[in-house]
């Protein structure tokens, strides 16, 4: 899916230029992402592109199943995605002060292309969540362990902390031994 930043200037946010494929990306996101993407379906993109004030804006739907490993016990969970992008290619370094912070552009040649599937590759990793959990994990499915070994949640490590920085009832008095010794 890729498109001549020209041949997208021609299309109008009036007339625009709509697409509607079906991207099977599997082996880019294995290949590239293998530590966080085990399985992708095919991706469903519907989207349009127009040209406003020379410059392309590519409006994209997509709609898609990956399966990633937990983060807790990097057993495999299933993510369906479902999520809009809004993309704006420029022709210069000056067209992109036009554009908050926040958008999404790309500064592009005058015959450079418009490559979609890139674009969809990357947005598709970039919404992956930080934080995944099984179904049985978010039921409150015990956390995993080992020989000497167990991952704690932070409320659990947090008690655990506090715990050791208690005193020994039988030692309080030794607390204030070395006070004396301090001042000089």
């Amino acid at each position: 899916m890729k498109w001549f930043f020209k041949d997208l200037q021609k299309y109008s946010d009036t007339d625009p230029f709509t697409f509607n494929e079906v991207l099977d990306i599997k082996k880019e996101l294995l290949d590239r992402y293998a530590d966080e993407v085990i399985d992708a379906t095919s991706f469903k993109i519907d989207g349009t592109a127009f040209s406003d004030r020379g410059d392309v804006i590519v409006d994209t739907h997509i709609v898609g199943k990956l399966v990633v490993p937990s983060s807790r016990s990097l057993t495999p969970v299933e993510l369906p995605l479902d999520f809009a992008v809004e993309e704006y290619y420029v022709p210069s370094k000056a067209a992109e002060s036009r554009y908050e912070k926040d958008d999404v552009v790309f500064i592009l040649d005058e015959d450079d292309e418009v490559d979609i599937r890139s674009a969809v590759i990357d947005n598709v990793i970039l919404h992956i969540p930080m934080h995944i959990l099984s179904p049985e994990e978010k039921a409150g499915k015990p956390m995993p362990s080992g020989d000497d070994w167990k991952v704690l949640s932070v409320d659990d490590y947090a008690d655990q902390k506090a715990e050791l920085k208690t005193v020994d009832p039988r030692l309080a008095k030794l607390k204030n031994f070395f006070k004396d010794q301090d001042s000089n």
